[in-house]
């Protein structure tokens, strides 16, 4: 579902962002990224939304070459992804349930359809009782489990979650991640950038980074 071959990334003549990274991941599966704050994980990310493109390499997602893809059909590519940052961005200007049903709302859905969907993704992240809510009166591990509700409304084939349980405490990270872990269950895959050790699940594959190389050669 997701091949990275040779991928090499500079921002600047000076340094690499990524050097020459090729990995794998298979449909379903759940990924973690490992490795300090700048080893790359965010870049690598991106990559696979089209945010950024290699400056060398081949990223392919379910069989697009990122690097070739037109700007025309990013948004296509996205509505199969669903994107979890380390910065929630909610709305303040409306209630948690009117900012899950944002991304159903903007490609055309049904007023009716989109709440009925929205509804059941705070269900499965365990706020649905607070769908009323702003944004302002959750906490941090609240908010960001609205931000995988939002993610998810779109049914996406793949989750993304850059760095989703920094600055959380260690029972709002772990109910963050069982939310995660539950979408990957039912098989979507999920690639999860921490640099958090405790984070890494048993059983799940972990890719490690270091300074934009994968530690140990390709995964």
């Amino acid at each position: 579902m997701i091949e990275f071959k040779s991928v090499s990334k500079k921002y600047s003549s000076a340094a690499f962002a990524l050097h020459d990274v090729s990995l794998s991941v298979a449909k379903g599966e759940l990924v973690y990224l490992a490795g300090p704050s700048g080893a790359g994980k965010s870049t690598l990310l991106k990559m696979i939304a089209a945010v950024e493109r290699p400056t060398s390499g081949q990223v392919i997602v379910n069989g697009h070459d990122i690097s070739k893809i037109k700007k025309s059909a990013v948004p296509f590519l996205r509505r199969n992804l669903g994107l979890v940052l380390q910065h929630q961005r909610l709305l303040n200007d409306r209630d948690i349930l009117a900012n899950v049903m944002l991304p159903l709302i903007v490609t055309g859905a049904l007023t009716s359809n989109a709440e009925q969907r929205a509804r059941a993704a705070l269900d499965k992240v365990g706020l649905l009782e607070r769908a009323r809510a702003n944004p302002m009166e959750l906490s941090g591990g609240e908010q960001q489990r609205v931000a995988i509700a939002r993610a998810i409304v779109n049914r996406p084939q793949i989750i993304l979650a850059d760095e989703p349980t920094a600055n959380l405490d260690r029972v709002a990270a772990d109910k963050v991640i069982e939310a995660l872990r539950a979408f990957n269950s039912v098989g979507v895959t999920c690639m999860i950038s921490t640099h958090d050790e405790q984070v890494l699940g048993s059983g799940a594959r972990v890719i490690r980074l270091e300074a934009g190389a994968l530690a140990g050669g390709a995964a």
